[in-house]
């Protein structure tokens, strides 16, 4: 964190109140009482300059740092409450409001005017699809790619020179065509042997990136079964309108691709504005987009084991401030009790279930010791959605790949990656509290309790594999294999696994 490109990014970031990585400080006016929404246990972000006085109320409760905050609780008091969707017709950052933690995250990655992904993002595109077969091994396809990237960026570089480019690439774009045949192969099959002729071949796709998933299936149904491209459908649900004209311009870009604009329908939205009853058998896309849905912060007692949920209070200067307090929203609290009735026989990690309360006292009994548990981040986000799936799909059949594990998260469970590049390096944050727009905050997916929950919620049943299974089975290995006899589709993405309804 101490390197010249990080020195040069706070410089560059200053003027927006970067926030730096902080362990949050607990104080309260009662101790161990119930506390109301209007009188949370609250955390904050603490100015170094100032010191509090150490009561002994406050050091009953003190989340024990070297550092004390400002007492932001008249502001929490004062400041109104807002969500994301109150949010997005705004185009300057909000100042003095408070918000639960996943409408923080859902304003900094998806607001239309300063978001992540409404402004900062650039997907890559090798250019022409690796020949595998002549790549000598996997060192020497680690070269040709840093060489491409290279490349693209040179080329961004001479029409618009940025160091604060966000630039990442995804399994569609380096193993095109073969990563979107492979799903395509698996949606002809099970199609073919459930659904046609009585149905159309009718498929959505959430968040599509640069549209290279969708012509590399249409791609291939149209080569290999013309039936049933005669008979395919493609939607897209893109939240980003910059995507979304991308991919209106891919579309019509070749002849080949104009060919299947009669077929596609880009719908520029959020899906969770989604408000049209689909109630014809569809397979629904979702590749790579969990990670980066919004996500609640809970902290527990360790000694009573009460659950707090964090809001993120933003003051005059732009300054971030965690607040707790024992009172669930209805969103979090439902999704605690789904993931209790459904996950009843699935050991999970969890910051209370799976420590002994003896040890979990004697830990928090030493000095300096936190007198909370560390955050946990539950994807009460990806609930709403599988919930929107069973109430407007209810005939839908869910394909989704995702990350299970995330190397460098944050401290938490089922913590987040938070990064943002500057001067062509990735810069890593250990605080999702980060200036709106300019971080990329994306999660690991836990299978397991995803899989018991999207059951739960919708009645389907499902099937959770390896990565490497699912394109071993589906994907034409021989493309992507290179002379060492390594294969580059199936070797790499060792954390991704895929979920399927059956």
């Amino acid at each position: 964190m101490d390197s010249p490109a990080v020195n040069s990014l706070f410089k560059r970031l200053a003027t927006y109140h970067f926030c730096h990585h902080v362990r949050p400080v607990l104080s309260a006016s009662h101790t161990r009482c119930k506390t109301t929404r209007a009188n949370p246990q609250r955390y904050a972000r603490p100015r170094p300059q100032e010191k509090a006085v150490k009561t002994t109320v406050e050091s009953s409760w003190q989340q024990r740092t070297d550092h004390f905050p400002l007492d932001k609780a008249e502001d929490f008091k004062r400041y109104p409450t807002v969500t994301s969707d109150a949010l997005r017709s705004r185009k300057e950052r909000p100042r003095r409001v408070k918000m639960l933690m996943r409408d923080f995250i859902e304003d900094s990655l998806y607001n239309p005017y300063y978001g992540y992904f409404s402004k900062n993002v650039t997907i890559f595109s090798p250019g022409a699809t690796f020949d595998f077969n002549h790549i000598r091994d996997e060192p020497d396809f680690h070269r040709l790619l840093g060489e491409r990237y290279t490349q693209f960026e040179d080329e961004l570089d001479e029409a618009e020179y940025r160091e604060d480019r966000q630039l990442w690439h995804t399994p569609t774009e380096l193993f095109r065509p073969y990563y979107g045949e492979a799903i395509a192969r698996y949606m002809v099959a099970n199609y073919r042997l459930t659904l046609y002729p009585y149905h159309d071949l009718v498929i959505y796709e959430l968040g599509a990136g640069n549209g290279t998933l969708m012509l590399n299936i249409l791609d291939h149904i149209r080569r290999t079964d013309p039936d049933v491209y005669s008979r395919t459908k493609f939607r897209i649900i893109e939240v980003s309108s910059a995507l979304a004209t991308l991919q209106t311009h891919r579309l019509h870009a070749t002849a080949a691709s104009r060919g299947h604009a009669e077929k596609v329908e880009i719908i520029n939205k959020s899906v969770f504005d989604w408000d049209l009853y689909v109630p014809d058998p569809c397979f629904f896309l979702a590749m790579e987009v969990f990670d980066n849905f919004a996500h609640d912060m809970i902290r527990h007692d360790p000694a009573t084991e009460e659950t707090l949920q964090c809001s993120v209070l933003i003051d005059a200067e732009g300054e971030f401030y965690e607040f707790y307090s024992r009172d669930l929203d209805p969103v979090a609290a439902r999704f605690l009790r789904v993931r209790d009735a459904a996950c009843q026989d699935r050991n999970y990690p969890h910051p209370i279930r799976n420590t002994p309360r003896f040890i979990r006292n004697i830990r928090h009994a030493l000095p300096f010791a936190p007198n909370l548990t560390l955050p946990e981040y539950i994807p009460t986000r990806l609930m709403q959605f599988f919930s929107l799936l069973g109430t407007h799909f209810p005939a839908h059949r869910l394909i989704t790949s995702d990350f299970h594990s995330l190397p460098q998260a944050t401290k938490g469970y089922n913590a987040p990656v938070v990064q943002t590049r500057y001067q062509r390096r990735t810069v890593l944050v250990r605080t999702p509290l980060v200036q709106q727009g300019y971080f990329d905050i994306l999660f690991p997916t836990d299978f397991g309790v995803m899989e018991d929950i999207y059951q739960a919620i919708t009645g389907r049943l499902t099937r959770v594999m390896t990565h490497e299974d699912f394109f071993r089975r589906w994907a034409d290995v021989e493309g992507t294999q290179m002379r060492s006899g390594e294969n580059a589709l199936v070797g790499w993405y060792g954390n991704a696994s895929v979920m399927v309804t059956v």
